[in-house]
């Protein structure tokens, strides 16, 4: 009896320890017994009926990221560009995902390609670097109403590298540094604006202290001399040099003043008379007979040219009205 029992009883120990299944916390089995599904189990461990009665499969609940190979785009405003993305999933339904579709990762990798080029190609270039959270979102949102249905649960979407065209990169590379120079050059206006106030500001603030202007000039001084230069620069205030300003604007006024009377007396500079070394009785005065004869001399004239021109002009009123007596006559 014990020849049965004992291998009965090996028989009956080897069939269940082989029909014992551990699972692990991150991994779920959907069983089929003779084909029909009976459901998910685990983690832990779970029992199958023996001699191939109970079958599993077994499904990873841990988040898949998958790479999103370089796909050729053609934006909306018609530039060649290449965009790969990552995918970040999880099998929510291990039932689904089990027998509704035959291999979810191969799906799932297939409909992200396809999404990304559709997405990519309605977008602008511009829209594409500015806005690319907005565009993962969206492509996000495709992949998980289209995995839906398997039981796929789609997490993030995340574009990871734009690979513009060489002529692309160096026109956005003129464009960037223009830009800069555009800031820079209005920061740099700003600035001098702001210092040209306080400068006036200060202005007005030393005005109201002549001292305070010869003191600014000791510390610069002191500054320059401080930096071991072997020239040393002294400001010199331009009030030292105002009288000498004011003496000779008055000698070039009297020089003008000169001229002035010389061009009303239409007296010749380079005249002898008037080079050679003054008389001791002679100034002004004795010059006005002269200028009042020239000056007499001139009207004479204008009058003879005058009476000359009115002449002429008699001479040819006269000379018509005879012509016109003639044709008068003979016309009669």
């Amino acid at each position: 009896m014990w020849e049965i029992l004992i291998p009965a009883v090996v028989v009956a120990v080897g069939t269940i320890v082989s029909s014992l299944r551990v699972l692990k916390e991150y991994e779920r089995a959907v069983v089929f017994r003779l084909g029909r599904l009976t459901g998910a189990k685990g983690p832990g461990l779970i029992f199958l009926l023996p001699y191939g009665v109970e079958k599993m499969e077994r499904v990873s609940l841990r988040i898949v990221a998958m790479d999103i190979p370089p796909q050729d785009v053609i934006t909306r405003d018609n530039v060649s560009i290449k965009v790969n993305a990552v995918v970040y999933f999880k099998v929510a339904d291990t039932v689904k995902a089990t027998i509704v579709i035959q291999d979810y990762l191969f799906a799932t990798s297939q409909l992200a390609q396809t999404t990304l080029r559709s997405v990519v190609g309605q977008a602008e270039l511009d829209q594409l670097l500015a806005e690319r959270e907005h565009f993962n979102d969206i492509v996000r949102t495709i992949i998980d109403t289209g995995t839906d249905p398997w039981g796929i649960e789609v997490t993030a979407v995340e574009i990871k590298d734009i690979d513009l065209p060489a002529e692309m990169r160096r026109a956005m590379a003129r464009q960037a540094e223009a830009e800069r120079e555009r800031r820079a050059k209005v920061i740099n206006a700003q600035g001098e604006l702001q210092a040209s106030k306080q400068l006036a500001a200060a202005a007005k603030m030393l005005q109201t202290q002549p001292a305070a202007i010869q003191l600014r000039y000791l510390q610069t001084v002191s500054e320059i001399a401080t930096e071991n230069n072997s020239t040393t620069l002294f400001p010199i205030p331009i009030d030292l040099f105002k009288p000498f300003i004011e003496k000779l604007g008055r000698t070039m006024g009297e020089a003008e003043a000169s001229d002035e009377v010389d061009e009303a007396l239409d007296v010749d500079p380079n005249d002898p008379a008037l080079l050679a070394p003054p008389a001791p009785l002679r100034d002004h005065k004795s010059l006005r007979p002269a200028a009042e004869k020239a000056a007499a001399e001139r009207a004479a004239a204008e009058r003879t040219a005058d009476n000359a021109a009115a002449t002429d002009e008699g001479t040819r009123r006269e000379s018509a009205h005879r012509d016109d007596q003639d044709v008068g006559e003979r016309s009669g």
